[in-house]
């Protein structure tokens, strides 16, 4: 029964170090977000922080609230990626720790 807690153990020592590794990776990342058009870019840390907001001349003679649509829509765009690296970089942990589709991490 001690060998079965000890084992336990570093699985869970294991996946506490892989998860923090792949939580820096996350925030180290960065997330491009467009509209149509890609008239504006947002980018998002891997953490879904904003970092940056790039509006062309061409979306500010749209007038405030055109604007505001698509920041908005580029947001969405980019966070919209950085949910799918993150479900991926959790699937390829879970994958990599053995661990079956279904009860994974993510």
């Amino acid at each position: 029964m001690q060998g079965l807690y000890e084992t336990v153990r570093k699985a869970q020592e294991v996946v506490q170090v892989e998860a923090v590794r792949v939580q820096k990776e996350l925030a180290a990342a960065e997330f491009d977000g467009y509209c149509e058009g890609e008239l504006i870019k947002v980018t998002l840390s891997g953490n879904q922080e904003p970092v940056s907001v790039d509006i062309t001349e061409a979306a500010m003679e749209l007038g405030p609230e055109k604007v505001a649509a698509l920041v908005n829509e580029a947001y969405k765009d980019a966070h919209q990626k950085s949910i799918l690296a993150m479900k991926e970089r959790m699937r390829s942990l879970a994958e990599s720790l053995g661990v079956p589709p279904g009860l994974g991490l993510s």
